[in-house]
């Protein structure tokens, strides 16, 4: 019996110390994955801990019955005999497992309740998990930018401006809150939400450093054991994959220059078909809002952008292979399409086709990427451009309207030596084209410092130096092009640092 109560105390010790090692990455689409799939096999040993705990008191009570039952015995005979009896051998041995299953009993009863103090209380009974990413970065920057904290382009130097910068900033800190629903058609159910604080400033003194809070993601999820359904606001699921920087979690790294990624309401199903016992073929389909990337019209009323005005949301798809293993590879393709009405029945068909890929190159290297090409996708956060150009002004009913058309890609390589270091280094550009810019420009329906072609690259360290304990060091480029064909170029050198909860 003890042995049992033994193997039950070093199963908990194993249980604690795996609860306390959260995954460290929430910066990339692949670690958020790794890290739900680990916090959910958590929960499930948590819950066998419980039941544990629940058999352990019913066996102790029943040894406390037996000894009860023999002390019981023990005063009869003395009240029969008025001597002293000596118990029974097995008495004392009794009395020891009781001291030994009450000491287990207790540490068991510690353990889970420092467990339960990870809890989230809800106003429904299902549990809520919260999690999030406190994130410092201290950034160093020559040149002129669009952002101090998550540079998208270079600009222009002005007059007077001191040709470079350092600051320091929290912006990019994440909150996230998870619920477990019921099971519902024979699917889990469960919704997530994620915010950061990249809202904008408030027009204060002080508004420098009290960024304002902007929700990111949430969604609902259905999950079969081979099917999914996501409806909510999400990233791209026809474009799932982004290079890996502590620098850039309010953003995706290489947005703007190559990275297909923005957060869209969406309707999605994934459907699994396994393979072979490793791998697994991937079909995914489903509608999203057919964004544009219009400014908004207004600060609080809601107006409809050109997408929306076609009166049909937008259309996609991918097909994805992946092989697990201790080197895993996956590959996938995607397409979309959505209708625009830019007003006076001016019209466009936005369309873009996608292949991604992350593949290993031996034990320690690996390589990842996106290639896309498509037309009126300013909405999809690949590149700077807007998704349209007009001949003219654009609420003037004789201009017509002429869509950009799009060409862009990020590649990574990425070596790791050792499990808690890796090394990324990465590159990505958006190249925005017509035929007749040259028209265009002569008569001046055209701004010549545009976006027209924007890259950039980064090199990076990351290093966990405990579990959710996070150091970064990522020094990036960034190359911006108008249609007037001058460039502009800007550093980025930021040091970051973050803890994961």
């Amino acid at each position: 019996m003890i042995g049992c109560h033994q193997k039950l105390t070093i199963r908990l010790a194993m249980a604690a110390c795996l609860f306390s090692v959260a995954p460290a990455a929430a910066q990339t689409s692949d670690q958020i994955q790794s890290l739900v799939a680990q916090i959910r096999e958590l929960r499930v040993a948590l819950d066998a801990m419980q039941e544990q705990v629940a058999g352990s008191r019913r066996e102790s009570e029943e040894l406390r019955r037996e000894l009860q039952a023999v002390r019981d015995q023990l005063d009869s005979l003395k009240r029969a005999t008025g001597a002293q009896v000596t118990p029974p051998s097995g008495a004392p041995g009794a009395g020891d497992r009781i001291d030994a299953v009450a000491v287990e009993q207790d540490l068991l009863k510690a353990k889970v309740e420092d467990q339960e103090q990870t809890k989230v209380e809800s106003g429904s009974k299902y549990h809520v998990r919260l999690s999030g990413l406190a994130l410092l970065n201290i950034v160093g920057t020559r040149g002129s930018i669009d952002s101090l904290d998550l540079p998208g382009i270079a600009q222009a130097t002005e007059p007077g401006e001191s040709g470079g910068s350092f600051s320091a900033g929290v912006r990019q800190s994440l909150i996230g809150l998870e619920v477990f629903g019921p099971t519902f058609g024979g699917a889990k159910t469960s919704g997530d939400v994620t915010f950061d604080f990249f809202g904008g400033f408030p027009s204060t003194n002080d508004g420098v450093n009290s960024p304002l809070v902007r929700l990111r993601t949430t969604k609902l999820t259905l999950e079969w054991k081979n099917t999914s359904v996501v409806a909510g606001q999400d990233g791209l699921f026809f474009s799932p994959r982004s290079p890996t920087s502590l620098a850039s979690t309010a953003y995706p790294a290489l947005s703007s220059s190559g990275n297909l990624w923005t957060w869209t309401p969406q309707v999605h199903v994934e459907h699994r078909i396994p393979l072979t016992d490793d791998s697994t073929l991937t079909l995914a389909g489903g509608i999203l809002d057919a964004f544009t990337g219009e400014l908004p019209a207004r600060e609080y009323s809601r107006m409809a952008t050109a997408g929306e005005r076609s009166r049909a949301p937008a259309q996609a798809v991918r097909i994805g292979w992946q092989r697990a293993g201790d080197q895993p590879v996956a590959v996938g393709a995607g397409a979309y399409h959505a209708s625009q009405n830019w007003g006076f029945d001016r019209t466009v068909d936005a369309w873009a086709a996608m292949t991604d890929w992350d593949v290993p190159l031996g034990p320690w290297f690996a390589l990842s990427g996106e290639l896309y090409r498509g037309q009126a996708i300013g909405g999809l956060g690949g590149g700077a451009s807007g998704s349209v150009l007009f001949d003219g002004a654009p609420t003037a009913p004789a201009s017509a309207v002429l869509a950009l058309r799009s060409t862009g890609g990020w590649s990574q390589l990425k070596f790791k030596p050792v499990s808690r270091l890796e090394f990324n280094a990465a590159y990505g550009k958006d190249h925005s084209t017509r035929d007749d810019i040259a028209r265009l420009l002569a008569i001046g329906s055209l701004d010549p410092s545009a976006v027209n072609r924007n890259g950039s690259g980064f090199l990076n360290a990351i290093y966990q130096a405990r579990s959710n304990l996070l150091f970064s060091v990522e020094y990036r480029r960034l190359w911006t092009t108008g249609f007037d064909d001058v460039q502009h170029t800007a550093d980025h050198i930021s040091l970051s640092t973050g803890i994961v909860f």
